[in-house]
């Protein structure tokens, strides 16, 4: 049979939250200040906060770092891009669906960018994310002393909703971090996904993991229940750095001609 406080708060939704923030020395005096506007007001200003640092909080261990917003991708870029496929991405169903996504295209075509936003798009709907490189992951994981430390590192990136891995390919590993990588693929497998950025197709990861006897079985995993994007293109780093320079170029040589300008002219001096 429900107590006084729980009938109270039943009908009284504004005391229910004050119990559920831990207001405790206002619910003790509730009858003397419910009437009061400012109880509310306190309240709202409670659980606006509340959201706002456990928003912070989840995207400060995401680890997505500094990212350019999808508004400032420019499509046109690529030669080969499917902006449909990218665009229903966002929607998330593959993260509900504990499915994958494979990002694949050369070196400076905005994967990273892509799965930045991803990442955090994830995190705005209330996932669990963890994004991390390749080399970052799989160096610590190799790097950790003794069995029980080593579990407890792996829970890091096999309990998040989603796991974004970004930059496979960019360096060669050894077979145990091919073993740590299938270690958390395998223990993600059918219930969680992961979203990975590559610049070599699955054909060429053995160049990735050389030698490594797990390399056909982890790809088998990672790609059962995945989709791919490719993107294809000049890299689009390159061409701001070329832009830049030519801006700086350009900016200079403005300035010495203001300068020649200023310059008084050059008179002889008569004999």
């Amino acid at each position: 049979m429900p107590n006084q406080w729980t009938m109270n708060e039943e009908t009284d939704p504004t005391r229910a939250k004050a119990r559920k923030f831990g207001l405790y020395g206002l619910l003790e005096h509730w009858n003397e200040v419910k009437s009061n506007p400012w109880v509310s007001l306190l309240i709202e200003w409670e659980e606006s906060e509340r959201r706002n640092r456990s928003m912070q909080r989840r995207i400060h261990s995401a680890r997505i770092g500094k990212f350019k917003p999808m508004a400032d991708y420019d499509w046109s870029w690529p030669k080969e891009i499917d902006r449909e496929q990218i665009e229903e991405f966002f929607d998330l169903k593959w993260v509900q669906e504990g499915q994958n996504l494979i990002l694949l295209g050369p070196n400076g075509i905005g994967k990273t960018m892509i799965a930045q936003n991803l990442a955090h798009e994830a995190v705005l709907r209330g996932f669990t994310v963890r994004f991390t490189s390749a080399s970052n992951m799989l160096n610590e994981l190799v790097a950790l002393d003794g069995p029980a430390s080593l579990r407890r590192r792996l829970s890091q990136y096999c309990n998040p909703q989603l796991l974004c891995i970004d930059e496979v390919g960019y360096l060669s590993y050894d077979n145990r971090h091919a073993d740590l990588l299938f270690e958390v693929i395998s223990q993600r497998y059918g219930k969680c996904s992961i979203l990975i950025t590559t610049n070599k197709t699955f054909q060429q990861w053995n160049e990735v993991f050389p030698s490594a006897a797990c390399l056909v079985t982890l790809v088998d995993r990672l790609i059962h229940h995945a989709e791919i994007a490719k993107i294809d293109g000049p890299s689009y780093r390159r061409k701001e750095a070329e832009e830049q320079a030519a801006r700086k170029a350009q900016e200079r040589s403005g300035r010495r001609r203001k300068r020649k300008a200023s310059e008084p002219p050059n008179e002889s001096s008569t004999p």
